[in-house]
């Protein structure tokens, strides 16, 4: 009998089967806790996880530490207590974790209840029409093409297996940065030329190179120094 061997996933496959297991537990949930909750206990959530992708214990902790400081997964603690033979009451908490609306966002995409950025803001008495992209940035409507063009780099970036976590880490915060500038009635086109240097330095791999292309001829014609 042939050897089961064990899945080779990166930490960004990892984390992506794991917010999609979070996802789906909650849309299948029949109650917030229990069995057939949407939150549930991390001993299931490895039991689970191993049964459906061949997770290891250690793989399931380090990348819900991280799906947590995101802010796409959440605990939850539930706090009880039991009463010994010898009548001492002994406090625990039991520890549940569940997706967050972001979580569901980054899964689904920005929906009409996702928050606004500039909320609170008339957009409307600046003369700016702003609209909202798939990775829910925001820049201006005669921005929307290059708009698309970098939310398309940043999704190519966070899958990229080409880049440490580090290197995407900023030049996805890089992008945001220049996604910002296009949402200003003036943006800066110095902030935006230097930004888009670091970008593409690191953007200048593989698959990566046809996206940083596109957005640089548009950076080129329209921030030119």
């Amino acid at each position: 009998m042939a050897k089961k061997t064990t899945p080779v996933y990166t930490p960004n496959e990892i984390r992506e089967l794991m917010l999609q297991y979070f996802y789906d537990r909650n849309a299948h949930a029949t109650s917030i806790m229990g069995k057939k909750g949407s939150a549930v206990k991390i001993s299931d959530v490895k039991k689970e996880l191993k049964a459906k992708h061949g997770l290891e214990a250690a793989q399931v902790i380090s990348n819900l530490n991280y799906l947590m400081s995101q802010g796409w997964v959440e605990e939850k603690q539930v706090a009880k207590s039991f009463t010994t033979p010898k009548g001492t009451v002994i406090p625990s908490t039991t520890e549940f974790y569940a997706i967050t609306a972001p979580g569901i966002d980054k899964i689904e995409g920005p929906s009409p209840f996702t928050p606004d950025r500039f909320a609170g803001i008339k957009i409307e008495a600046t003369g700016q029409n702003i609209i909202t992209l798939g990775d829910g940035n925001q820049v201006q409507v005669k921005y929307e093409t290059v708009g698309k063009a970098l939310s398309e780099l940043r999704e190519a970036v966070t899958h990229s297996t080409e880049l440490s976590e580090e290197a995407k880490l900023e030049v996805v915060s890089d992008i945001d940065t220049i996604s910002t500038q296009l949402a200003k009635p003036t943006p800066n086109g110095s902030v935006i030329r230097n930004v888009w240097e670091n970008i593409n330095r690191a953007a200048s791999v593989g698959s990566l190179v046809d996206l940083a292309t596109r957005v640089g001829i548009f950076i080129a014609q329209n921030f030119p120094s």
